[in-house]
């Protein structure tokens, strides 16, 4: 049996670069223009919510479900060519974060809360 190739975000990100350089896409490919399809597909992953309860919102059908990974590939593809636009280490940057959040939202004030960090 053929052996799977691991996928990583430097790889899907080479193959993406790819993909738009062979199409000549780079000329749309603009900071701008990107972080603007990616808003636009966040908000086509929030329609697969759209009305649905809370409950029904972790209860997804095959289809729905399906519907729903689409959108978040389209979201991943479209944040991690904007970042090799930008030249963004995305798994650098996501862990920055991370440690600024966390400073934000200390274990002891804001476990079991949804309040903001301002109003902790």
């Amino acid at each position: 049996m053929p052996r799977k190739k691991t996928v990583t975000l430097a790889t899907l990100r080479s193959d993406q670069r790819r993909f738009a350089e062979v199409r000549e896409w780079q000329q749309f490919h603009t900071p701008k223009n990107l972080a603007m399809a990616l808003s636009v597909e966040a908000a086509e992953l929030l329609e697969c919510f759209q009305w649905l309860t809370p409950e029904q919102s972790t209860r997804l059908g095959a289809r729905d479900r399906r519907a729903v990974e689409d959108e978040v590939a389209d979201v991943l593809l479209y944040l991690l060519r904007l970042s090799d636009v930008l030249d963004i280490d995305l798994l650098q940057a996501a862990q920055r974060k991370m440690k600024l959040i966390a400073r934000k939202y200390p274990v002891a004030l804001s476990q079991g809360s949804a309040r903001k960090y301002s109003r902790l």
